[in-house]
């Protein structure tokens, strides 16, 4: 008998229907051959500090670090989980094969792992590894099962992460809260959410301590024209006015007239991170709520797996791309152009060297049915940048316009649609944040002359803005890094903090425990974030760039370029060191 095993009774049920399996057992169901079980997401986790020796049941400065000999897994202590795990045991110890049916990610392969694992399955495993839950997909995926083998690197960094976690998570938790909280609160640090929290407390502290600074800036008015002065702004008034003196009643003339030609690349299509981003600005979402949506989505077959950091689409994608774009019935008015010749086929959407497990977030051309409103609006996001990836570059020009009042010099720059191209597919809608405003000039000739208008305006210096979910989100995915280049951003997303199907769990954590809130769209640290982040002292557990760091190890493991025990023998020196000096530590208790 072949015992296939997915993430959750729901995918289960869509499995066995396609292999036949139409017998529904207690937890599991059987028929052609096969019987199709389930766990609930983890059935296991990581052994408990006491569940390896008494002497770390109390919290004791004393016992740390505490560092397992060998780490061990556990069942979840929950009812429900014992039970569906007993059915799964009996399964596998009497199955001739199993089919890790997991979501194909890191989490989904530990999940399944360890429950083969506690089960001491001993029959060969082979792997379904598919990119949606289409019939197709799933049928065309058995037809390809792989041999488990295949994966253990992808488990041995989902292992390393759980234990770089737990060696992290819970010495230093004891160790900061027996130190410095005397234990009138838990003092919780992580490996991801420190640093992230850490973020939010440095700017909220850049915003308190920032001193606005006055400068002035001098514009003028030219045939109902706005041109500013090209040095920039004054920051001293006595020179600002000076300049305001020497050009009023002078006239204006333009010096120079260009107009350059320019393209507009279609926007990117998503990866978890970037969706969740315009989620966060356009409804409002948070970035757990964009997840729960999307991975819906996925679950309802409309769109493709969602916990993924490309936007790119590998090649073997693009001859289903035709038949992709006509399962989209609701968009036929702005699929229909795209027939009767072939699909364009750019290097900024297909290229196979930016594509490891997953490509991009695409509809799957299965009419949507029963959507919420909410996922409505999210599958509408997915299938326009789907089609927009199809249309010809936006055509614009950009004309600059030169000028200058006793021999004070102004610019004025204007910005004209030539040809929409992928700009029809969202109707006006502004698609990226710093998107010129369109601007079209009057003509203007070269050595023209006449009266003005100028004015000189006082401003101050701005404070950072507080991160919303979108920019924290980002500054995530770039290790705290400020990055609106997106080629840049690629190249980053190696070294960011968590992984994208991680960060909103994260940011969630942080907000149950009260380290920071919601003010608006604001996320502001509480008064506990801030003095929690400045009672720890050491970089190395609140940096975000050496995080990432320790991300990009994790990855590496996956591609077989490091070692996973590698990865925990640093983490353990680390420990050593963090214990080390916060043992030595003098000062009095800081919370």
């Amino acid at each position: 008998m072949i015992v296939c095993i997915a993430e959750k009774p729901s995918v289960a049920k869509e499995i066995a229907d396609i292999l036949g399996a139409k017998n529904r057992r207690e937890g599991f169901i059987e028929g052609n051959g096969y019987q199709v079980t389930w766990t609930f997401g983890h059935l296991c986790t990581l052994k408990e500090p006491h569940d390896y020796t008494p002497m770390w049941q109390r919290w004791n400065l004393g016992s740390l670090p505490m560092i397992p000999p060998r780490f061990g897994i556990k069942l979840i202590n929950d009812k429900g989980i014992e039970k569906q795990f007993a059915v799964i045991e009996k399964l596998m110890q009497d199955a001739d094969m199993i089919v890790n049916c997991g979501d194909a990610g890191q989490e989904g392969e530990l999940i399944q792992r360890w429950v083969m694992q506690k089960a001491q399955a001993k029959c060969p495993v082979k792997r379904l590894w598919v990119s949606s839950l289409t019939e197709e997909a799933i049928r065309e995926g058995f037809a390809n099962l792989k041999d488990q083998s295949e994966y253990q690197p992808l488990y041995e960094a989902g292992l390393s992460r759980a234990i770089g976690d737990w060696l992290l998570g819970m010495n230093a938790t004891r160790l900061y809260t027996l130190k410095y909280a005397k234990n009138k609160q838990v003092l919780s640090i992580g490996r991801v959410q420190t640093p992230t929290l850490a973020l939010v407390v440095k700017r909220q502290l850049e915003i308190q301590n920032f001193v606005p600074q006055p400068y002035w800036e001098l514009k003028t008015l030219y045939r109902d024209t706005t041109f500013s002065v090209t040095e920039g702004r004054f920051d001293n008034e006595e020179k600002a006015r000076e300049a305001l003196e020497k050009i009023t009643g002078q006239p204006f003339t333009v010096t120079d007239v260009t107009a350059k030609n320019g393209t507009e690349l279609p926007p990117r299509l998503y990866d978890l991170t970037s969706l969740q981003v315009d989620c966060n600005k356009k409804f409002g979402l948070s970035a757990e709520q964009t997840l729960q949506t999307i991975q819906s989505l996925y679950e309802k077959k409309v769109t493709t797996y969602p916990r993924v950091d490309t936007t790119y689409l590998s090649d073997d994608i693009y001859p289903k791309c035709e038949n992709i774009l006509k399962g989209l019935r609701d968009y036929q008015a702005l699929t229909a152009p795209l027939f009767g010749k072939p699909l364009v086929k750019s290097k900024k959407v297909f290229d196979n060297k930016k594509v490891t497990d997953h490509h991009a977030i695409i509809p799957t051309g299965v009419y949507p049915q029963g959507l919420t409103d909410l996922e409505k609006k999210v599958y509408n996001l997915v299938a326009t940048h789907f089609i927009a990836v199809f249309y010809p570059d936006c055509k614009f020009r950009t004309t600059t316009v030169l000028g200058e009042s006793a021999d004070v010099k102004f610019k004025t720059t204007g910005k004209e649609i030539i040809e929409p191209g992928w700009r029809v597919v969202f109707a006006g809608e502004l698609v990226e944040d710093k998107e010129e405003k369109e601007n079209l000039l009057p003509s203007f000739t070269v050595g023209e002359s006449g009266p003005h208008t100028p004015g000189l305006a006082e401003k101050w210096t701005q404070p950072p803005k507080y991160y919303t979910e979108a920019t924290l989100l980002r500054a995530m995915e770039t290790a705290g890094k400020l990055v609106d280049n997106e080629e840049l951003r690629d190249a980053m997303k190696e070294n960011g903090i968590g992984r994208p199907s991680t960060r909103a769990a994260i940011i969630e954590t942080l907000f149950k425990r009260n380290y920071i809130k919601r003010e608006k769209k604001n996320i502001v640290a509480t008064p506990t974030g801030i003095e929690l982040i400045g009672t720890i002292r050491n970089e190395l557990l609140k940096s975000a760039e050496l995080t990432g760091q320790w991300e990009k190890k994790l990855r590496d493991i996956e591609k077989r370029q490091y070692e996973a025990k590698t990865f925990i023998e640093e983490l353990k020196a680390m420990l050593n060191d963090v214990v080390r000096d916060v043992l030595s530590d003098c000062s009095a208790s800081r919370i």
